[in-house]
């Protein structure tokens, strides 16, 4: 017998060599509001509470961190919703004239 007759952990018919890729999970996006001068803290607090589900001390105590740090992560959401909640948060605000920033980066 030769050596290549031994060797049957290749190619022996009905084993499946290939492995099935790891399901990655889909990369994430943080979400931020960016402070203003023009922005009334009550309003930030309301866009907090309507779009991201915070209560009002929870949008509170993150106004407070836009406010005092320049921005604040106020949320992380797949790629589709972090866009849609960004896309959101524009338009409303500037529906009611505020100049507030929503922007969102790659986690």
């Amino acid at each position: 017998m030769s050596d290549d007759d031994q060797d049957d952990s290749e190619g022996a018919p009905g084993v499946a060599t290939k492995t099935r890729p790891k399901t990655q999970r889909p990369p994430m996006y943080k979400v931020m509001l960016l402070n203003d001068d023009y922005t009334p803290m009550e309003f930030v607090v309301h866009i907090l509470e309507r779009f991201f589900g915070m209560n009002h001390a929870q949008a509170f105590e993150i106004m407070l961190t836009v406010h005092k740090k320049g921005l604040a992560v106020v949320g992380v959401f797949s790629f589709e919703v972090a866009e849609t909640k960004v896309a959101q948060v524009m338009d409303f605000a500037r529906r009611h004239q505020h100049p507030l920033q929503c922007t969102m980066e790659k986690e």
